[in-house]
């Protein structure tokens, strides 16, 4: 039994790095714009028996509710990390086979992205990683069993991925898929988005934030104050 889980940090509290460029609300739009698009992604995914997400703000629950996804909700949001692992731990307790983890900040990913990871799940203990556009980040994980070892999410965390599967005595696929691989975290992850973003929900609020202006504005500023 194969599960993708999808773990949701509260809307108004992500994308912290985009302050700069972007207000408060417009984050928030963002990221309701993101998970939207990796929606649109899941939606037809057919060698996926479960979809979990695991969130503590109320309306993303609700949208959860709505999308007819299994919900584990939390009471508070110690790490990325700590969430992934408690929800494959107990999915693992449950009977599922395989856990793909994914992120709801890659709004280029498409059903044939998911499928093909979902492919990948072999006999345990095995483990695929998809690493972020600047390889230091791990933008997909898929572990069987579940808990085949702890995430390590957060700086650098592809390398501690590596390592704490080989700590297991375990040795990682590696794929590189570009449309996983971009996540949007700053300023020039949004730059090098926008271009193929038309179409989605996350290019539209972009477009209608008025993205590029800001991001001209921001460094004409800096060259005038430089």
């Amino acid at each position: 039994m194969k599960a993708i889980l999808l773990p949701v940090k509260d809307p108004v509290q992500a994308k912290q790095r985009l302050a700069d460029v972007l207000s408060p609300t417009e984050r928030r739009d963002l990221v309701w714009a993101m998970l939207t698009d990796v929606s649109r992604a899941l939606v037809g995914c057919q060698l996926a028996d479960r979809i979990i997400m695991a969130a503590h703000d109320p309306e993303v629950i609700s949208y959860a509710c709505e999308m007819r996804w299994e919900v584990f909700r939390e009471e508070n949001q110690i790490s990325e990390s700590d969430s992934v692992d408690r929800v494959s731990a107990l999915l693992a307790e449950q009977g599922v086979t395989s856990v793909l983890r994914l992120p709801v900040d890659i709004p280029l990913v498409r059903e044939q992205d998911v499928n093909i990871l979902l492919t990948q799940a072999s006999h345990p203990p095995s483990a695929l990683l998809v690493p972020s556009r600047d390889g230091l980040g791990t933008n997909a994980l898929l572990r069987t069993p579940p808990n085949a070892f702890p995430s390590k999410f957060g700086r650098n965390s592809f390398q501690r991925h590596l390592e704490e599967a080989q700590r297991v005595c375990l040795t990682p696929r590696v794929m590189n898929i570009p449309r996983v691989a971009l996540d949007l975290d700053c300023a020039s992850d949004l730059l090098e988005f926008y271009p193929a973003g038309q179409g989605t929900a996350t290019g539209d609020v972009l477009q209608r934030v008025k993205f590029m202006e800001k991001l001209s504005d921001q460094s004409r500023n800096a060259h005038a104050t430089s």
